[in-house]
């Protein structure tokens, strides 16, 4: 139960300060980053918890399917067909340039097999779609931008799945079911579509009616169902996910409309919780195993690879600098990473433990780095920040 009051204790903070964190440089999600340090094995000691807990797969398991769906609702197809120009960049040259750009040095300077090298390049390839959401949850930032990150971190993580699977495999030294593989990302696919736009269109039935307080909890049963189907056929829970909510806001807007507010709370409750552990995660033992060049590289995976990547495939498009910058910066990496990490540390093959410890430091340092320059960017290239929220008192003119 000490989890559980740690987790209480943080979102009550971090729900206290989020009107504070939207103005500034402090990140709800750094909050928990640093609390789970804090209060992990390598701080105080309060959460005691491993990378092998099955909870720590669960929880970043879970909350990559909750933002998932609730992203693929905000990309769904008339979105889809009216970005497809740059999000297809995005994903068709910015993506496979970052897995090349991060395979290249992981192999020559330190000195990884080229499979492993591979591995790790898939593994930090994606975006994660839930720090991207500090950029695309802005509505000063613009929507061509918003759209773009949106589509591409959403879709990038069940891209990067089969080559990670495949280079596990690989390294160790057991057969490649392509054939499995493949039906896997299918199914998933397959599932996302069918169940949503099944409950959608049963809706329609006369007999069929939803109480209007009970309206968001429709999408919220579809995403359980198909979660549940998908675990229980082996399909892809997380490409699943997208194509869920993208075919849900399609076919059945008002659904979705109902949903998303309810979405989003449940994502970021998630989300929270799946940083707590992490955070914890990141003890000075894991940190003291990592060799200078190690940290070299995964500062220039962050700060370098994904940057060049991205500007280079938005290379003659009409997007102004100051987008095309916003663009090539905000590619963090989270939770799909994490889980992609976390299969390494569970499989047999050499080097597991080096590759899980240079993935999470990466993603350490994309959150702190990405969560802590969103506001200032903003209010350098006149994206402002919103200056609306409520204080949690009444201006002294409302009281009059």
């Amino acid at each position: 139960m000490e989890l559980v009051f740690v987790f209480g204790l943080m979102l009550l903070l971090s729900v206290s300060l989020s009107g504070l964190a939207a103005r500034t440089v402090l990140s709800t999600s750094l909050l928990f980053l640093l609390g789970g340090a804090l209060l992990g094995n390598g701080g105080f000691g309060v959460v005691d918890i491993s990378a092998q807990d099955p909870v720590v797969a669960i929880l970043a398991d879970i909350a990559l399917f909750t933002v998932l769906i609730t992203d693929g609702q905000r990309a769904n197809l008339p979105a889809l067909k009216e970005g497809w120009r740059l999000s297809g960049r995005a994903l068709g040259v910015a993506m496979p340039l970052t897995m090349l750009l991060i395979t290249l040095p992981t192999h020559f300077l330190l000195g990884l097999d080229w499979t492993t090298s591979f591995l790790i390049g898939a593994i930090l390839a994606p975006t994660d779609p839930v720090f991207a959401a500090a950029i695309v949850g802005r509505k000063d930032v613009p929507l061509r931008v918003r759209r773009l990150l949106n589509v591409e971190s959403g879709l990038n993580d069940g891209l990067a799945l089969p080559f990670v699977l495949v280079f596990i495999a690989i390294a160790e030294h057991t057969d490649t079911h392509w054939t499995l593989i493949g039906l896997e990302l299918v199914g998933g696919f397959a599932i996302g579509i069918a169940v949503p736009a099944l409950v959608a269109l049963a809706w329609r039935l006369k007999v069929l009616t939803l109480e209007p307080r009970l309206q968001p909890l429709g999408g919220f049963a579809i995403a359980v169902a198909v979660f549940g189907l998908c675990h229980l056929t082996e399909a892809n829970q997380y490409l699943a996910a997208f194509a869920a909510g993208a075919t849900l806001a399609t076919i059945d807007r008002i659904a979705a409309e109902h949903f998303e507010p309810f979405g989003e709370l449940l994502s970021e409750v998630t989300k929270f919780g799946a940083l707590l552990l992490f955070g914890a995660l990141l003890t000075p033992n894991l940190l003291s195993h990592l060799s200078a060049m190690e940290w070299v590289l995964a500062v220039a995976i962050i700060v370098v690879v994904r940057p060049l990547a991205m500007y280079v495939s938005l290379l003659r498009t009409q997007l102004p600098w100051a987008e095309k910058f916003v663009a090539a910066w905000f590619g963090p990496k989270g939770f799909a990473s994490v889980v992609y990490g976390l299969l390494v540390l569970r499989s047999d093959i050499p080097n597991s433990q080096l590759v899980f410890e240079l993935v999470a430091i990466t993603i350490a340092l994309s959150i702190v780095l990405h969560s802590s320059t969103d506001v200032p960017i903003a209010k350098r290239l006149r994206f402002e920040p919103p200056d609306n929220l409520p204080h949690g008192e009444r201006e002294d003119s409302e009281r009059s």
